[in-house]
């Protein structure tokens, strides 16, 4: 009796495993496309907010996804921004390239309609080389890019960039 519920167990675990699996492979299919929008941007922390403007192309499969996309900002600013992520076991490991210090790491896991990641700047930016990337589903044609980072001066949080897309 004792191994047939070890089985069952084993046999459930496997499932949603699977399942889990399969929903994360729907969630990264969801951003396949092209996308335009509108956001904002801090070069660093004592630097004034910029309005930007983004247009981004988006590849997907079942286990990676990749976003490629420029943004300008003012009439002299354009900057090439994109992250490659390979799903990796119940996480997501990639490169982000957008920070005038070169190409970060990203390590990260889902989180609801939410990849959560580390940054890991090739510089120290802001004081240190840690930032967190959201990449969130905001609807069925809808995304959130989000970099957050320390404010060295006061220790809080603060939005770095924040960019909303559509689907175009």
């Amino acid at each position: 009796m004792k191994s047939m519920m070890l089985f069952v167990l084993a046999g459930c675990l496997t499932a949603t495993v699977a399942d889990a699996r399969a929903d994360d492979a729907d969630f990264l299919r969801s951003f396949q496309g092209s996308f335009a929008g509108n956001g904002t941007l801090k070069v660093s922390a004592s630097a004034p907010t910029v309005n930007i403007a983004c247009t981004f192309k988006s590849g997907a499969t079942s286990t990676s996804l990749s976003l490629d996309g420029k943004c300008r900002g003012l009439i002299l600013m354009t900057r090439a921004i994109s992250a490659d992520l390979k799903a990796s076991g119940a996480g997501y490991t990639g490169v982000y390239i957008g920070s005038r210090t070169g190409p970060a790491r990203l390590n990260g896991h889902r989180s609801g309609n939410a990849l959560n990641l580390g940054i890991r700047w090739a510089k120290e930016v802001n004081g240190d080389r840690k930032a967190q990337l959201t990449v969130e589903k905001t609807g069925g044609d809808s995304m959130r890019l989000t970099v957050t980072d320390t404010d060295p001066k006061t220790g809080k949080t603060m939005v770095t960039s924040r960019i909303d897309l559509q689907r175009s």
